[in-house]
């Protein structure tokens, strides 16, 4: 089935593409979440319109990520947590506690933005990505510490 993307869409397309999936996924989950429109003849016409659009917006958007990424130069979270032996932690620090504590901060992101391949497990200084747009990835350290006693 061919679908047109009406905004971008992890790890198949951008928006105002033509892209080809299986009839399930379009069915099921591009069209009723509004993220795909089926691709016919009239609404390839469209197409262009929304690829303009979509570039007009792609580009205000990156500047304000590019400006955003700039303030995350000096940004550092620290987190405490119970450890047991070999300094292993009880839980983890996951994309949602970092995402509450740059709310804290004054940074309102999206944990699904945070870039954590699988959640801290073990004491120590990370660098942690956050997909701020698709061109734009900003770095900041967190730092898991033990929790005295």
């Amino acid at each position: 089935m061919e679908v047109i993307l009406k905004e971008d869409v992890a790890k198949l397309g951008s928006a105002g593409d033509v892209v080809k999936v299986a009839e399930g996924y379009g069915r099921n989950f591009l069209l009723p979440r509004k993220l795909a429109i089926e691709a016919s003849k009239g609404n390839k016409a469209v197409i262009e319109q929304m690829k303009a659009s979509a570039a007009r917006k792609s580009a205000g958007l990156r500047a304000e990520a590019e400006q955003l990424a700039k303030q995350f130069d000096n940004v550092s979270l620290e987190f405490t947590r119970k450890v047991g032996e070999k300094d292993h932690l009880f839980g983890s620090v996951t994309s949602s506690d970092i995402a509450d504590q740059l709310e804290k901060k004054g940074f309102e992101i999206d944990r699904r933005k945070i870039q954590l391949d699988e959640p801290l497990k073990s004491l120590g200084e990370y660098d942690v990505p956050i997909r701020l747009h698709k061109d734009v990835t900003a770095r900041f350290k967190v730092t898991v510490k033990k929790e005295e006693e």
